[in-house]
């Protein structure tokens, strides 16, 4: 891949200091990409604040071919796109190539709602003094967005800031990840082929200092952040008047509870917790199994994580690929390791090969330990039984985050219990906390941060009501 420019409004602009991307797995170049500056970053945040006003005065039609042209043109470039993803975040392919075809109907989404996202008319004459009048609002778009989004999702994340951003005529400033960030580069090209407007999205790879501009600068009126819980509340407390979303990912619990059969639900449990890595905000992290079959879950749990695939994300077997960074293999090794010196029994992996670390299972872990309580963020999960499923539902409260929980129970009352007394965003019923769909409302409670994703729900947060009330003259 050739060098990537910025996109700095209407202006792709080279830079003198250049970074290359390279592939976690074996270090092979991915492709090279211009670092913003300062001043870089002031002139995309001028472009967008001057783009707003054409985005927002775009008629629906044109906003809603923008975003299906996007679709269409994802889906064209479904392998392109998922290869790069591969390459330069590590993620297996097979995971990847899933990630496309959901950004593809995340832009399909966004397109169906700017169709007929709007307002009400509302009945006022609730007293005489209000007779004669008409009432309705609609929502018009705060102003321009900022955009922060990780490396997880190189794509799909980033498009759940873009799409309901174009669909309610904002413009963006985004700054994609910084490990991974060739994929946000495309999708900024093919916005640009689908018409966007020019100046209405920049796209700049820069370093977190240069993008502290785009947080401070009142100019832009939202920020979506995707990200670790520390960077995203420092973040909001330097946002300063904006509409903020964030999404702070979590270290989600799945209840599996008397009577569930082992053999439907591993599959699904396997996958929740080892997927790209465990680099995903609602893998499962701890799992809480009902005394009477812990041993034999535990044991199942074993013996089907030793036989997945690591290593190489081009393999299509591939399940669970490298870590990010080294130094994300070292915190993690560190974790496991604190928690075996502390007591805690290890049962399979707690090792690395490169950057790919083995799938971790841990037993006998203390609530205090950091494997347990705060976010991984990779390949280790944590096994405990429980004796009653009050104690089920305490043991997933217990701590800072709340983004999504997974119960497997036969017990309908079980399962309305959970969902009227689990504090979380989201809480799926036989199934893991892992499922996500593209449009319902996505976000977490506590220190998983606030506001939500989920297409039509971002596009709340990105506009605000506005009411009209009419009355004729009298005559």
């Amino acid at each position: 891949m050739k060098r990537q420019p910025m996109r700095i409004g209407r202006e792709l602009r080279e830079s003198g200091d250049v970074e290359v991307v390279v592939s976690p797995y074996d270090g092979e170049t991915v492709g090279e990409v211009c670092v913003g500056g300062p001043e870089d970053m002031d002139d995309a945040i001028a472009a967008a604040a001057e783009a707003f006003g054409e985005l927002r005065r775009l008629p629906t039609h044109r906003r809603a071919a923008i975003l299906d042209g996007v679709a269409h043109r994802l889906d064209e470039r479904s392998e392109e796109l998922a290869l790069l993803m591969a390459r330069e975040s590590g993620k297996p392919i097979r995971f990847c190539r899933g990630e496309v075809k959901r950004a593809g109907v995340t832009f399909t989404l966004a397109a169906s709602e700017a169709r007929r996202f709007g307002g009400e008319v509302l009945p006022i004459d609730l007293e005489a003094r209000a007779e004669g009048r008409l009432c309705l609002f609609t929502r018009v778009p705060r102003g321009p967005v900022a955009a922060i989004s990780p490396f997880n999702f190189p794509l799909n994340l980033i498009a759940h800031k873009l799409a309901p951003a174009v669909a309610v005529g904002a413009s963006v400033v985004l700054k994609p990840p910084p490990q991974c960030p060739l994929t946000g580069f495309v999708l900024g090209d093919i916005l640009h082929d689908a018409g966007l407007p020019d100046g209405a999205l920049s796209v700049l790879h820069c370093a977190p200092a240069t993008a502290q501009r785009m947080v401070e600068d009142p100019r832009l009126a939202v920020l979506s952040f995707t990200g670790s819980d520390v960077v995203g509340w420092k973040l909001k407390s330097l946002a300063g008047k904006k509409q903020v979303l964030l999404e702070l990912g979590g270290n989600a619990p799945c209840v599996v509870d008397a009577g569930v059969d082992l053999d439907a639900v591993m599959p699904q449990i396997v996958m929740g917790a080892w997927a790209n890595a465990g680099q995903v905000c609602i893998k499962i992290q701890r799992v809480y199994v009902h005394a009477s079959i812990y041993t034999d879950f535990l044991a199942r749990f074993i013996d089907a994580t030793k036989q997945l695939v690591c290593g190489d994300p081009l393999n299509e077997e591939t399940l669970v690929g490298p870590l990010i960074e080294p130094q994300h293999v070292k915190r993690v090794l560190d974790w496991i390791e604190e928690a075996t010196a502390g007591g805690a029994k290890l049962h399979c992996g707690g090792q690395a090969d490169g950057q790919v670390v083995l799938p971790t299972i841990l037993t006998d872990v203390e609530p205090g330990m950091r494997v347990c309580k705060d976010e991984v963020f990779g390949p280790v999960t944590t096994v405990a039984p429980f004796a009653t499923f009050d104690e089920a539902l305490a043991l997933c409260n217990a701590g800072r985050f709340g983004l999504q929980a997974g119960i497997f129970t036969h017990d309908i009352s079980h399962a309305m219990q959970a969902f009227h007394e689990l504090d979380y965003g989201g809480v799926m019923i036989n199934d893991v906390p892992t499922f996500r769909v593209d449009n319902f409302p996505y976000g977490g409670t506590r220190d998983s941060g606030f506001g939500r994703e989920g297409v039509r729900f971002a596009m709340e947060e990105m506009t605000e009501p506005k009411v009209l009330v009419m009355r004729g003259l009298p005559h």
